[in-house]
């Protein structure tokens, strides 16, 4: 179930999805990267994760999890059945909505009572004591607005740009590209660019060409379509099909074949919602992805 947060939480929310699956085989699901943080809010069982995208952080239990921006996989322990809210939050929405620049959460998953305090258990009370999916997402905004400050201590307007044209571009703008249009040296949009989001440019702008492949890959094979890896990498700016197997090794752990048949279940939602995700940034429902 997908939801459009209200116009004033668009810039820092940028997908929230509704998931209720029943009947699952036990498995580990991949959260992959992409250039959302994730916020995940079960509402029965905590979320569990068997591994995080830092090799050095402990498997954990979640009441309501945040995940920041990453470029390894995590493995989440999705047991028979998975419900929940899954926000996908923009790096300005870490800063907004979570009082954090996105950086300070780079490669982590932490509590989100760590960041928000009583006011993380009060929206899973509120959340769970709500009927029916349009209810939950009243409940949602309404809290996501009160967390929001009447002014937003934002990042540097030439940050929010970077990071823009270096996501929007998907791999086919170069850091020079970038730091010529921002104003700045390549060296001081490094600098100020891995300090506020925990990504270099680059590692941006690789994880946001992923996330498109895979999307493109994932709305093929619900419309009952043959991959064509070769097709799809040289229309995503991979060199080749190898370029592309060996990104999907690196940031998904598997090549895209074997991603597809170990998150075969998971990829069941409807095929016309799967491409409006591609299409226009909406999300079909699922469960929670970490990424």
């Amino acid at each position: 179930m997908v939801h459009r947060p209200p116009a004033v939480l668009r810039p820092f929310v940028a997908e929230v999805v509704g998931y209720r699956h029943e009947g699952l085989t036990p498995t580990l699901h991949r959260g992959l990267p992409s250039p959302h943080l994730t916020l995940v809010l079960p509402l029965d069982e905590p979320l569990v994760m068997a591994a995080h995208p830092d090799p050095g952080q402990a498997g954990s239990a979640h009441d309501a999890l945040v995940g920041g921006l990453h470029t390894a996989p995590a493995l989440i322990a999705t047991g028979t059945r998975q419900f929940g809210v899954q926000l996908s939050l923009t790096p300005l929405g870490a800063r907004a909505l979570l009082g954090v620049p996105a950086g300070a959460l780079a490669s982590l998953d932490v509590e989100l009572a760590d960041l928000l305090g009583p006011a993380a258990a009060e929206l899973l009370d509120r959340l769970r004591a709500a009927t029916g999916w349009p209810a939950r997402f009243a409940a949602l905004d309404a809290a996501l607005l009160r967390l929001l400050p009447d002014r937003p201590a934002l990042p540097a307007p030439e940050l929010a740009e970077a990071w823009a044209l270096t996501t929007r571009a998907a791999g086919r703008l170069g850091v020079a590209a970038v730091a010529a249009r921002v104003g700045w040296s390549e060296r001081h949009l490094r600098q100020r660019f891995t300090a506020e989001f925990g990504l270099t440019p680059k590692e941006a702008a690789r994880v946001a060409r992923f996330s498109v492949a895979r999307r493109r890959l994932a709305a093929a094979v619900a419309r009952g379509r043959s991959p064509d890896l070769a097709v799809l990498a040289a229309g995503h700016g991979y060199a080749d099909q190898s370029h592309l197997t060996r990104e999907w090794r690196a940031l998904a752990g598997l090549p895209p074949r074997r991603w597809l048949a170990a998150e075969h279940q998971l990829l069941r939602p409807d095929a016309d919602e799967l491409l409006r995700f591609v299409q226009d940034g909406t999300s079909a429902g699922g469960p929670p992805s970490r990424a």
